[in-house]
């Protein structure tokens, strides 16, 4: 497990400077198996020299690039792949260690096309504006979403201008309509809050 100070979705890309001698030995585990460890948020505390509370939601990360440096660093290029739920936290020798479980999505019967569309326009629209603000934000014009509500959710939440805990809550929606539901309230205060300081320059 890695605690970090940020939140890793399904789909994101998550780059990591790896230098604590604990995360180089997790590294080089990971490496001669499967290439995965587990991403939680740091609730409380710092993610450097341990000590810190951890929450209980978190997401796998498969390494897709590794490279190691001279004095032992690694810079790793990961990819959030699945959702896990921690059930209980493990000694933290040799390092961060979790009994975790898959937490799927639960089934939705409703048909989200609606929703998805809604909130892909509300993600464009806040990208434009916070483009226009001058804050560094992915190009709306070469912005390509995916049509699947599923993974239309997991995107707009790591592409969008939000902030660790509102991933989280992101993180936490029980199914895909709950996590396009919170998205559309999450993005509706970015805008007021983007458009009053555009009133204001």
């Amino acid at each position: 497990m890695f605690p970090l100070g940020s939140v890793l979705l399904p789909g994101m890309f998550l780059p990591l400077h790896v230098f604590e001698p604990r995360y180089r030995a997790m590294v080089e585990h990971c490496l001669a198996g499967d290439h995965e460890f587990g991403v939680v948020l740091i609730e409380r505390g710092r993610e450097v020299g341990g000590g810190d509370v951890r929450t209980y939601a978190g997401t796998v990360a498969r390494i897709a690039e590794a490279r190691q440096f001279a004095d032992g660093r690694w810079a790793l290029a990961a990819v959030g792949m699945r959702r896990i739920r921690v059930e209980a936290w493990l000694e933290d020798d040799p390092y961060p260690r979790a009994e975790v479980v898959e937490w799927p999505d639960e089934e939705v019967d409703d048909d989200l096309g609606e929703a998805a569309t809604t909130v892909a326009g509300a993600l464009r629209r806040l990208l434009a504006l916070a483009a226009e603000l001058g804050e560094p934000v992915a190009p709306v014009a070469s912005l390509e979403l995916p049509d699947d509500p599923v993974a239309l959710g997991w995107m707009v939440a790591g592409v969008a201008p939000l902030g660790p805990v509102d991933r989280h809550r992101v993180l936490l929606a029980t199914d895909a309509a709950h996590r396009l539901a919170i998205l559309g309230e999450l993005l509706s205060e970015q805008e007021d809050m983007l458009r009053f300081r555009l009133q204001e320059d």
